[in-house]
């Protein structure tokens, strides 16, 4: 190389504590070399070193422009040598928060084949990003690419004989990108503008929210994106101690568990997508309830998961934590893949990036369809998210996203463990093959950020419309006893069957003031949340027989508004030390109509008394009433939060947190008038975090202990078919987790030990593990293999996932789980191909086991005695995959 480059590193940690997790990435330069090794070729090489931390130096101390790491020069194309051929390719190139060039246009062409050598060479570049305060942030610049065949050079004197030919054709320096001060958001987060010799370069991304210590897991999917995984749900594997169950069905909301709690299907996470709420207030099968599958998993670029209440921005249901999905399509142009195999199993994803447009800009549609891997298990669903962003004047951002969504699924429920071991049953059958559900989910929000000053303002609304009908069977033939004002009958079944209609409106809004002070940062928010929730709920019971419906059990509707507002501050008072935190309040109002208030009278008036009718227009003494009752009542609450920073020192971090959080109680549990109860919430850590670079290897750990105490829990009860008021609870554990990023490699661990109490008996609460272990890793790079001059692309994954048993009611274990899930990409120009494998060693293993008190007639004398009943887990599944990608690559 004729011009060096020292490799200028910046630091793990943000200047204010905040922890920066360093990635390798690839990133650009610009000049010309003549390697005569390789022949005649166009050649960009990096800036010089010393320019660019002359440049960093003449900058404001909180701004570091992109640092190159890693470079692959670009071809000269063996025809446009042949033909003489040279020209300069200027591309746009978008490096992203991780560093990552995700996007490279043509701003000026020099042919086809220089052009596309240039995208080809600046995509394999690696940068550590473009940061603020040590906070990554995306990046645009231009990049120019010189093709130029070599000079001829001179005779060389006797004192000049062996002075290397690589020497003739010297590279051009060129300017690195110039800091804007007056045009950039000095806010710390995912915002840059930069301006080059050659015109200004301006890049507004979205705004990160400030880390809150060691408990806030921001996970960018980077190659672990290729790890098999059949929903979005299963993107929060990567956060430590999340485990995921689901007895309702491929179309069903997954069963979370994290840091202890059993939080069903939403009821303890709050749960959102780009801001946009996805937890469901007032539907009966689980208030809370948070159904992730209309995300094409494709189309999340970050998720980030806050375990604990410590943030003043998380609200309702951030029990155990939140976890935030924010989308993104890194690749520009049109994308069509499809997938096949097991059990019958299609997929056709298709997927639009426009070029030169933001990679927040994009479309996506999915069709999926399967009959499922035994009995009563076939699923098919359509799904499509389009979104537009674009910039308001020259730091300001207006998104707006729409998103549909529809799934109609067979669920095979639950067996019981008798009936398998006498082999009534065989382990992947049903009882009930009515048991099942559709749903459907539509939305449409817009969201703005715009820096103003010192204060970056931020405004979305959102409207969501959704649906779902659930049939489910737990115990049989076991709850439809004869009553006396029954007339005579066998029992019917205890099918449930649920229809849900929600409606929510809302929109959320903050503004972030940054100033100086003591010579550190300091940082101030304010900030609300405003949502009101119309939801309609029917619960019945069925005939097995005819699927005729029987009995009524709920029908409710009701209309909930919740206002929260918050403040929320960063004090830095030294450079070692961070105090973060603030006040939340919550108010919430209820209005609750029950349309069938009374389900029993026990000494009825009137001759002409139906008992099997339900929904009474009798109080249980006779005396008349309506069938109706409303209700309404509100309450209030404030929720202080707060967490110290300290550090870093020598790439350490720790912190301590403290917060309170809040539950708001189901509607169907209020009472008129009182002030509404709430689950109140007490969360306890301490952690330390630690970030590091080896070489080439970018190394962040975690180890954190942590307590949570609540008031009052909510428990599924199989036999109610749905949540139930508990005791108080806590549970005290430990998560450690550690990620490791090269230059051909990903790898993801965590681990997390917990043990979850009841605060009167300090029994063990059900069906929560003690331990879950998780690991992701990934292997990337080109083969030594070259077809039509395009190097072949591999990549390589495993997942695997550890549960150890389970305690389970009547002082039973469950049994511990182990999979270990595998896949494989190739891929030549726009082509990959793809082999995926689930449960690769093909465990027989109970993805939920229960032990209650069931009847499904599969014995002559049944017995009350209760007994474990278990939903099994998916066996082995190979799929092929298909992709071809046409346009910007």
């Amino acid at each position: 190389m004729a011009c060096g480059w020292q490799k200028h590193r910046l630091g793990s940690w943000r200047l204010d504590g905040e922890i920066v997790i360093p990635e390798f990435v690839r990133f650009r330069s610009s000049a010309r070399e003549f390697h005569p090794a390789r022949g005649l070729r166009g050649l960009p090489v990096f800036l010089l070193a010393s320019l660019l931390t002359q440049q960093a130096l003449s900058q404001p101390a909180d701004v570091q422009p992109p640092d190159v790491v890693k470079r692959v020069d670009a071809d000269y194309p063996k025809a446009e040598r042949v033909a003489k051929h040279e020209g300069q390719v200027v591309l746009f190139v978008t490096v992203d928060s991780d560093g990552l060039v995700i996007d490279a246009t043509v701003e000026k062409s020099a042919g086809e084949e220089l052009d596309r050598a240039a995208i080809e060479a600046v995509k394999q570049w690696r940068f550590r990003p473009a940061t603020r305060n040590g906070q990554p942030i995306a990046a645009r610049i231009r990049v120019p690419f010189d093709f130029e065949l070599p000079k001829p050079v001179p005779a060389p004197a006797a004192a000049t004989a062996q002075k290397p030919a690589a020497d003739a054709a010297a590279p051009k320096q060129a300017s690195p990108p110039k800091e804007e001060p007056a045009h950039s958001p000095d806010d710390g987060h995912d915002h840059a503008t930069f301006q080059d010799e050659e015109g200004e370069i301006i890049v507004v991304g979205r705004a990160r929210a400030p880390q809150r210590g060691a408990s806030d897991v921001n996970i960018r999917l980077g190659a672990l994106r290729k790890a098999p995984r059949g929903n979005a749900a299963e993107i929060l594997k990567l956060a430590p101690g999340i485990l995921l169950s689901n007895e309702g069905g491929d179309g069903h909301a997954q069963q979370v568990f994290l840091r202890g709690f059993d939080a069903r299907e939403g009821q303890d996470i709050e749960f959102s997508v780009d801001g946009v709420p996805i937890n469901q207030v007032g539907n009966i099968h689980g208030n809370g309830y948070a159904d992730t599958n209309f995300i094409i998993p494709e189309l999340v670029e970050e998720l980030r998961v806050l375990e604990g209440p410590f943030e003043p921005q998380q609200g309702n249901f951030a029990v155990a934590g939140s976890a935030d999905y924010r989308l993104g399509l890194d690749q520009r142009g049109l994308t069509m893949k499809y997938m096949a195999g097991s059990f019958n199993t299609q997929r056709l994803l298709l997927l639009w990036g426009p070029a030169n447009e933001s990679h927040h800009t994009f479309g996506g549609a999915e069709i999926y369809d399967t009959d499922g891997f035994g009995q009563s298990r076939a699923s098919r669903r359509g799904s499509a998210i389009g979104q537009y962003e674009w910039r308001i004047g020259r730091t300001g951002l207006w998104r707006v996203t729409g998103q549909a969504y529809s799934v109609d699924y067979k669920s095979a429920g639950v067996l019981r463990e008798d009936d398998y071991d006498a082999g009534r049953k065989r382990f992947y059958d049903t009882y009930d093959d009515w048991q099942g559900g559709q749903a459907s989910r539509f939305s449409i929000s817009s969201a703005v950020e715009q820096k103003a000053g010192a204060t970056l303002f931020k405004q979305q609304v959102f409207v969501i419309d959704g649906s779902m009908r659930l049939q489910e069977n737990f115990t049989g033939f076991l709850l439809d006893t004869q009553q006396p004002l029954q007339d005579p009958h066998t029992q019917r079944g205890d099918r449930l069957d649920k229809q849900i209609d929600t409606t929510t409106i809302g929109a959320r809004g903050s503004a972030r003031w940054h100033g100086k002070a003591l010579g550190q940062r300091q940082e101030f928010e304010l900030g609300y949340l405003a949502r009101g929730d119309r939801a309609e709920g029917v619960q019945g019971r069925v005939q097995a027989s005819n699927g005729v419906p029987y009995a009524k059990e709920l029908d409710l509707q009701s209309t909930t508004a919740n206002v929260g507002i918050y403040a929320d501050g960063a004090v830095k008072p030294v450079g070692w030390f961070t105090l973060k935190g603030g006040l939340r309040g919550e108010v919430f109002t209820y209005d609750v109509l029950n349309r069938c208030a009374v389900n029993d009278v026990r000494f009825p008036a009137g001759a002409g008394f139906d008992g099997d009718a339900g929904c009474f227009s009798q109080q249980p003494a006779g005396q008349y009433r309506l069938p109706t009752q409303r209700t309404t009542t509100s309450g209030s609450t404030m929720l202080p939060r707060a967490v110290a920073l300290f550090g870093p020192f020598e790439g350490f971090a720790m912190s301590v947190g403290w917060g309170r959080g809040v539950r708001a109680v189901d509607p169907q549990f209020v009472n008129q008038d009182g002030q509404a109860p709430f689950s109140g919430i007490t969360a306890y850590e301490g952690g330390v975090m630690y970030a590091h670079q080896l070489g080439d290897v970018a190394l962040v750990a975690r180890s954190i202990f942590f307590q949570t105490q609540v008031e009052q829990d909510y428990l599924f009860s199989q036999t109610a078919g749905r949540n139930t008021l508990a005791e108080g609870t806590t549970r005290t554990g430990w998560v450690g987790a550690v990620r490791a990023t090269g230059d051909f490699f990903d790898v993801n661990t965590n681990l997390t030990l917990v043990r979850s109490t009841f605060d009167d008996t300090g029994l063990a609460i059900p069906y929560v593990p003690s331990a879950v272990a998780r690991a992701d890793a990934a292997f990337f790079g080109d083969l030594p293999i070259e077809f039509g001059g395009s190097a072949l692309k591999a990549t390589s994954s495993l997942g695997a996932t550890y549960v150890a048993p389970r305690p389970l009611p009547y002082d039973e274990l469950s049994d511990s789980i182990f999979t270990l899930d595998a896949s494989a990409t190739l891929g030549w120009k726009s082509l990959e191909f793809g082999l995926q494998v689930s449960n690769l060693l093909d465990n027989k293993y109970r993805l939920g086991e229960y032990n209650y008190a069931s009847d499904f007639h599969t014995e002559p004398t049944p017995t009350l005695v209760p007994e474990r009943h278990f939903t099994a887990g998916p066996p082995r599944a190979v799929y092929a995959t298909f992709a071809v990608h046409l346009g910007e690559d």
